[in-house]
């Protein structure tokens, strides 16, 4: 299963009208990285494919030259149901992740049973120099730690993280707005203290006063603490 394959079954899939709204999205790239295929369909492919015996030539196959062979790796990924080898996978594809949208939507089902495995790699990983590395790595730990597992151990790993990329910084931010939706008493404090820096400060509580899981009596309250 070879990527000249693989491209041509994307290319079958293409919508020509669709490829401009998907470009918009995903600014600062070439626009002919692009062949225009809908998630759904590419979702739909990938769960096809991931039974597919021969996989791995594909995925061994980096760089890719198209977005939506990116997104199908990661989609493909996602189905792995053995967590060593999913990580394995992982790994290797984490350096050449390039863009918000593969990085957020590679998400691994078997990361929710093994949780506990999965925390040497994110500590890890949010050390990285890699952008969109760390933006995984804050992402995993949203999605998996915020709820009973939650700690504010982690939460601080997050707020120590410093950084000059947007779509890092944009992570943190979504990392504690979620946060305070879920654990608000234990996540106040890093803006009653100001642990984060003043742009991810000030987009967090943007982010949570436009979430309908904040109360209206906190929203008023995260609103004193916006740093001028």
């Amino acid at each position: 299963m070879t990527s000249n394959i693989i491209q041509d079954r994307l290319f079958e899939l293409r919508d020509a009208k669709y490829n401009d709204f998907n470009k918009s999205l995903i600014p600062g790239i070439e626009d002919d990285y692009f062949i225009g295929v809908r998630t759904p369909d590419i979702k739909k492919l990938a769960k096809e494919l991931a039974k597919e015996k021969d996989i791995d030539a594909f995925l061994n196959e980096l760089p890719h030259r198209y977005f939506e062979e990116n997104q199908l790796h990661g989609f493909i990924i996602s189905e792995e149901k053995d967590f060593s080898l999913c990580m394995e996978k992982v790994e290797r594809f984490l350096p050449y992740i390039n863009n918000w949208a593969t990085c957020d939507q590679t998400s691994p089902k078997v990361f929710k049973k093994h949780k506990k495995e999965l925390l040497p790699y994110i500590t890890e990983w949010i050390k990285s120099e890699h952008t969109y590395t760390v933006r995984f790595a804050i992402g995993n730990l949203m999605r998996h730690f915020l709820d009973e597992e939650f700690e504010t151990k982690y939460a601080d790993m997050v707020a120590e993280v410093r950084s000059e990329e947007y779509y890092i910084n944009m992570m943190i931010a979504w990392y504690f707005a979620t946060a305070l939706a879920k654990q608000y008493e234990s996540i106040i404090p890093y803006f009653t203290e100001k642990r984060l820096d003043t742009w991810t400060h000030n987009k967090t509580i943007q982010k949570a006063c436009e979430s309908f899981r904040i109360t209206p009596e906190q929203k008023e309250f995260l609103k004193t603490l916006k740093i001028k």
